[in-house]
């Protein structure tokens, strides 16, 4: 027997009209000064769509943006995907061969682009030939602007269109929550990148799970600040979590300067923001120059966040930086750490291996860890290691024009290539990426928890480990650091440090000071640099 409740499709246009209609006050702030609230953000938005369909732009069609975090970036967030057609945000960082591959395989019908980034991406420009336009969104960057047909002035586009009335539900009707909503690109470490296409079912119930309590917890008194980019997989749903809260946003814009990130978060009191470990780790030492009393929770993603980092914003400002742990093809959060009520009264060393673990699944996310060689599933026991694997209903189920069964499996589940482990309360704790795993001796070393170990010690920023053939163990650990400016730390003060916290065989063969590690796109520590250079200098 069927149930009899109303077949409502979930889309982002009901988002929208949510936030025009409930919280219409709220503020979209960007870094420069710029303040709308949400009923400005929806007109525009409304403009946009318009323009969108004087510009002739397919339903369907795919729409990238190359740009900062900013209001219009926003508008794009919302118009793209309720016209029916697929937001594509590209990474901003990619070499010219790999924008050029993404933009080509999307098969992008228009590139929206920051005027500062114009140099990157319009020498590329004849090698797209499937983008029909080029609108430059404007900054003050002052960066000359092409004199080509192809190319139109954002604000002179959406100024001449009509502005649209009525619903928003009413005007962008659609029939299928399964339509597309947007396409982000994995980072490619191991290929090329493996399109990811979202669905506004998806988006919607991804949006959803950023408000679940207790993890997240999004609301209408929160001020939310995405720093991590709005390319990187839809700004991790601050966004659109944001929006359907009713919470404030602020967007930083293109600076990852820390005094302008730390100012911006005491300015504008912000209670929420996410960024990569790379990023909090350059706010660190400069926590108690600013007003952060306003803080309640910082989402750390991406990769794993080192204890001591955290324990570093805990000591602080009260607030310590909170695991998740998710892919692009998880839209991308997919499980957010923390302590629970069990944990209270617990001792504080406890509490802070808690706090070391990447946390629980969002409401309707499944995990489970399987044996790598028979693909069995193991127990949640904590101990147990196994491959990661997730489903849910914002998981990827394929890639975009690619095959993929591999990363799949005959159930449906996502292969997600990290191994780790599930304790009884479903405590998520990653042991390392099946391809950064070190084989010493036939037996296995965590980059992940030698990493963790290494930055523990207080001169010490940021450090990788990698894998280096050995004729007589196979391989082992080397690990890259980053000290502190006038540190004079040396490699023996490093093993020395490490010596009690993990076991001798685990020990580096050699320590290599940098001045900085290399990263990728998206922030993270490439360590597929390191591996394809002997030594950095």
């Amino acid at each position: 027997m069927d149930g009899l409740m109303q077949p409502r499709p979930l889309t982002l246009a009901h988002l929208l009209e949510r936030a025009e209609r409930l919280y219409a006050h709220k503020e979209v702030v960007t870094a420069g000064g710029e303040r709308l609230t949400y009923a400005e953000v929806a007109a525009g938005t409304r403009r946009l769509a318009t323009a969108l369909d004087e510009l002739r732009v397919p339903a369907g069609a795919r729409v990238a943006t190359f740009a900062s975090n900013h209001r219009r970036h926003l508008e794009l967030y919302l118009a793209v995907p309720v016209t029916k057609r697929v937001l594509h945000p590209i990474n901003i960082r990619l070499p010219a061969d790999h924008l050029e591959y993404i933009a080509e395989h999307a098969e992008d019908d228009v590139v929206f682009v920051d005027r500062a980034l114009l140099p990157r991406i319009w020498p590329s420009a004849d090698r797209l030939p499937r983008v029909r336009h080029w609108v430059v969104l404007p900054d003050d960057s002052g960066e000359p602007i092409p004199a080509d047909p192809r190319v139109r002035h954002y604000d002179d586009l959406v100024s001449a269109a009509a502005p649209g009335t009525g619903s928003f539900e009413d005007t962008f009707t659609l029939a299928d929550e399964h339509l597309a909503s947007g396409l982000c690109y994995t980072s490619g470490t191991t290929g090329r990148p493996k399109g990811v296409l979202y669905s506004h079912r998806s988006t919607v119930l991804h949006a959803l799970g950023t408000l679940a309590a207790g993890l997240i917890g999004l609301c209408e008194s929160d001020v939310v600040l995405p720093i991590v980019p709005m390319f990187h997989a839809n700004a991790w749903g601050l966004p659109y979590g944001a929006m359907l809260a009713g919470a404030s946003l602020v967007l930083p814009g293109p600076s990852a300067d820390p005094d302008h990130l730390l100012g911006l978060m005491a300015a504008e009191r912000v209670t929420v923001a996410g960024a990569v470990p790379t990023v909090w780790t350059s706010l660190a030492p400069r926590l108690r120059d600013h007003d952060l009393s306003a803080t309640r929770f910082l989402l750390a993603g991406g990769s794993a966040v080192p204890p001591a980092l955290s324990e570093t914003y805990r000591a602080a400002i009260g607030v310590p930086l909170t695991h998740s742990w998710g892919m692009t093809e998880v839209s991308p959060v997919g499980a957010i750490g923390g302590t629970r009520t069990q944990h209270r009264d617990a001792p504080v060393a406890e509490q802070v291996a808690v706090r070391a673990a990447q946390g629980q699944p969002l409401p309707l996310v499944n995990l489970r860890i399987v044996d790598v060689e028979t693909g069995r599933e193991l127990p949640r026991d904590g101990d147990a290691v196994g491959e990661l694997q997730v489903a849910g209903p914002w998981v990827a189920g394929g890639y975009y024009r690619v095959d993929a069964d591999s990363s799949f499996t005959a159930d449906g589940w996502l292969r997600t290539g990290d191994l780790a482990t599930l304790d009884a309360d479903g405590y998520l704790r990653l042991v390392d990426r099946m391809k950064d795993l070190i084989k010493s001796g036939g037996e296995w070393i965590s980059s992940v928890e030698l990493e963790g170990a290494i930055t523990a010690h207080p001169d010490v920023v940021e450090a990788a480990v990698i894998a280096r053939p050995d004729p007589r163990w196979m391989e082992r650990p080397v690990a890259y650091v980053v000290l502190r400016e006038g540190s004079e730390t040396t490699a023996e003060d490093v093993l020395t440090h490490l010596t009690p916290l993990v076991a001798k065989w685990w020990l580096p063969d050699e320590v290599v000071f940098v001045p900085a590690l290399p990263k990728t796109g998206t922030g993270k520590i490439s360590k597929s640099a390191l591996r394809g250079s002997a030594r950095i200098a």
